[in-house]
């Protein structure tokens, strides 16, 4: 069954039951995910994230790729309730950075704190922030609610 074209050329699919949009072919190699709000969601974004990863040689990346991608989906699944969105950019320069974005429909942009020694939770963002080589939040793409929430990765070599 070949994968029905989405808007922006990109192509439809699926994994372990959930939405998968596929590679799109910009000025950088792309590829973007869309998962519902649920928790089998987080399990699934590390997979295709590490296998996007290691389909474009960038396999060095994955452990960190991977984590902060389910720091950040598992934020989303705890505080809005509809699609995640999870989107690779790897830019043509190889000293560029790898782009990483999650999306949620919550127009509320995250607040990084400090956690306490006991707490369960409130380090995500704190990894994010120490992991990666910029990080930020901008709200959701033209005609869209919600907001997203980016990190780069420098490129090996």
């Amino acid at each position: 069954m070949k994968p029905d074209r989405l808007p922006g050329g990109c192509r439809a699919g699926s994994a372990t039951g959930l939405e998968v949009i596929g590679v799109i072919d910009t000025e950088g190699d792309c590829a973007e995910w869309a998962f519902p709000a649920d928790p089998g969601a987080v399990r699934t974004a590390r997979t295709v994230v590490r296998k996007q990863l290691a389909d474009w040689g960038l396999a060095s990346l994955g452990d960190v790729t991977v984590l902060l991608v389910s720091e950040l989906v598992t934020n989303s699944l705890r505080h809005a309730s509809g699609p995640i969105g999870v989107r690779l950019v790897r830019p043509v320069d190889p000293t560029g950075t790898l782009l990483v974005e999650v999306s949620d429909p919550l127009p509320d942009p995250p607040l990084e704190r400090t956690a306490a020694p006991d707490d369960e939770g409130g380090r995500g963002l704190q990894l994010v922030s120490r992991s990666a080589r910029r990080w930020g939040t901008r709200p959701g793409r033209t005609g869209r609610t919600g907001k997203t929430v980016w990190f780069e990765l420098a490129l090996p070599g």
